[in-house]
């Protein structure tokens, strides 16, 4: 099974991915369970990570860049797992693409970059508002990278709608979680949404 986990900077993501290892190891202690995330650990994530956080690298570049890592990670980490019968867990896929990287080269030509990589499973996108995860951002400190600004985040937050929509016409299947409260009680509700009933 592959999940995804998708929102915007300072949503939560990094920590329910932790939170879900640890609930699927609970249930399922037999099985491998992968956690990852975009960009990647690879060679092209950690020129992605860099091109992040220098303001040179031009915003148009940043969706080819994130494509030939999307490929790259599926190739080394992703596709290997789920042959192996492994649980992966993505911090970040496409989706993340289709929302930060539409408002550089439009929706259009992201989504093309994108259509062909497999669908997850399930995409799980925690909904919290620019401005609860700007607080979160700026409480955690340390140096931000360039979207982490209310205005970005704003535009972002609704891009996501839109991206949100190009995906499920592709057939992904999308739980959209409230992500405000403590980690545990988001945990509680992205576990209902990986185990419904």
């Amino acid at each position: 099974m592959f999940i995804t986990i998708e929102g915007l900077d300072g949503s939560g993501g990094t920590t329910q991915v932790e939170r879900l290892r640890a609930a699927w190891a609970q249930r399922a202690p037999e099985r491998e369970i992968v956690c990852t995330r975009e960009p990647s650990p690879g060679p092209v994530g950690r020129l992605l990570r860099q091109a992040l956080a220098d303001v040179t690298i031009g915003e148009g570049v940043l969706p080819y860049l994130f494509a030939a890592d999307r490929r790259d990670h599926l190739d080394r980490v992703v596709l290997p797992a789920l042959a192996r019968g492994a649980v992966v867990i993505s911090d970040r896929y496409a989706l993340s693409s289709l929302a930060y990287q539409s408002l550089a080269l439009g929706m259009d030509k992201v989504a093309a970059l994108n259509a062909d990589f497999p669908a997850p499973d399930l995409t799980i996108v925690l909904d919290l508002p620019p401005a609860e995860c700007l607080a979160r951002i700026e409480a955690r400190g340390g140096t931000r990278e360039r979207f982490e600004t209310l205005a970005r985040l704003s535009e972002i937050g609704a891009a996501y709608d839109a991206a949100a929509r190009v995906a499920t016409a592709w057939g992904w299947r999308i739980a959209r979680i409230d992500a405000a409260g403590t980690p545990d009680e988001v945990a509680v509700r992205v576990a209902g949404a990986v185990w419904p009933g």
